[in-house]
């Protein structure tokens, strides 16, 4: 067992940070006066209709559904790590399993947002609620969403009960803080029976998210594919989703790991070695998704019949050509051979391949959603430019921008509050390791 220096040194190292500074009043008031600008760009959409945008009646989803899809995809993480990965068995995800918990919550929350800041109309968005229809698969979006953010909030929470029972003694801390610790940490005595209940209740959550994670991003991949679109038409669309939310997901991962580590000098803890197993998970996902990739192009231009031929000039030669080339070049294909080499995975060179990966994510969203339908099957006849053309608004660009500081507000204020490295996991790591060494 470790000794009880060591033991303090840990819960010293990993929950100093929560205390609220005048650092974290000040980030969250810069964060805050931009939301407002943000919101204030939404309620002129409200107030005027979404003619302020640059959708139109070719062009009905814009940025706003290729953030959606980009929301949806980032949340999945949270699966990937916590339960793939979980209950496989590796140890190594310990330190960064709840920060990709904390992403999955925040992306999740959100989405369901992004959804209702496309809504000409979103004083009805009850009627989703009380007149859905299961045939339309928009219903089945909303009810997986729903219940994805429900278990991702609940895979946080649980693991987090016994780092709040120390928190809560813990004298340093405001009145009040402390009191929402107590009432968080449930009675938490650490005793067996509810050591035992709760690695069940994980355990079965673990189990759960999968399928549901997996669902959320097959049914988002359905709105599209359930069209007789060109680019959309296509039987993979499922899969080639969730290997793309893979990729954008782990770059999140490695951004915010890398973040945290950094002001909350928590390098002891999240070592170079996790970021080398992450690169190296970022790789796998990345070939994964480059397949489909190959296939997303390469069964249309084989076939090349003249609907697919306009789409895929488009987006080779066309207008789309330079925003094409550099998110396939930039964002996954040179992240795939530079992760090959060692030093570049490292934690400032993966930093800054995982930007590249998760911003070409958001624009091959934006990629997946307007050469289509600017593309359809009948041509475009006797309409206006801005018709046939989509271009995004500074409104549209300001909410778009809104519900990415609304992402990172959910983060820094979970990261603040709650310890990003688990202390109760990590002192029983750290003593199996020592009575091992100590058995040798």
């Amino acid at each position: 067992m470790l000794n009880s220096i060591s033991s303090k040194k840990i819960i010293s190292d990993l929950t100093y940070h929560v205390k609220i500074n005048k650092s974290f009043h000040i980030w969250m008031a810069f964060l805050s006066v931009c939301l407002g600008v943000c919101l204030y760009a939404y309620i002129i959409q409200l107030r005027i209709g979404l003619g302020v945008t640059g959708m139109r009646d070719f062009v009905s989803w814009g940025m706003y559904i290729s953030n959606f899809v980009f929301f949806v995809a980032s949340a999945l993480v949270g699966m990937l790590i916590s339960a793939v990965l979980g209950l496989s068995g590796q140890k190594w995800i310990t330190p960064i399993a709840r920060i990709a918990e904390i992403i999955a919550i925040a992306f999740a929350s959100v989405a369901g947002l992004v959804i209702v800041s496309d809504m000409g109309r979103p004083d009805r968005l009850l009627n989703v609620f009380i007149y859905g229809r299961f045939q339309s698969p928009i219903l089945w979006d909303v009810t997986v969403v729903t219940t994805y953010t429900l278990v991702s909030v609940l895979l946080f929470y649980i693991p987090l009960i016994p780092d709040l029972a120390i928190l809560k003694n813990d004298k340093t801390l405001p009145k009040w803080q402390s009191n929402i610790y107590n009432l968080m940490s449930i009675n938490w005595k650490n005793s067996p029976e509810q050591q035992e209940l709760a690695k069940n209740a994980i355990r079965i959550l673990l189990i759960l998210i999968i399928p549901i994670a997996l669902a959320i991003h097959t049914v988002t991949s359905w709105l599209f594919a359930f069209t007789p679109r060109v680019g959309w038409n296509s039987t993979i669309m499922g899969p080639y989703f969730v290997a793309g939310a893979f990729v954008a997901g782990v770059a999140a991962v490695v951004i915010v790991m890398y973040i945290l580590r950094k002001i909350y000098n928590l390098q002891a803890y999240i070592t170079d070695m996790h970021f080398d197993k992450t690169a190296k998970l970022l790789v796998l996902v990345s070939l994964v998704y480059l397949y489909f990739n190959i296939n997303e192009y390469f069964v249309p231009g084989f076939k090349m019949q003249k609907s697919e031929a306009i789409h895929l000039h488009e987006l080779f030669d066309g207008r789309f050509s330079c925003l094409f080339w550099s998110v396939q070049i930039f964002g996954l294909v040179l992240p795939i051979i530079l992760l090959l080499i060692k030093p570049f995975r490292k934690p400032l060179p993966l930093f800054v391949i995982g930007i590249f990966v998760l911003v070409g994510s958001w624009f091959k969203r934006y990629l997946i959603v307007i050469p289509t339908m600017e593309n359809p099957l009948l041509p475009i006849q006797n309409e206006p430019q801005n018709f046939a053309i989509y271009t995004p608004t500074v409104i549209e660009i300001a909410v778009t921008m809104g519900s990415l500081i609304m992402v990172v507000m959910i983060i820094s204020t979970l990261a603040k509050l709650f310890p990003v490295v688990p202390v109760h996991e990590t002192i029983e790591e750290m003593s199996n390791e020592h009575t091992n060494e100590t058995q040798k």
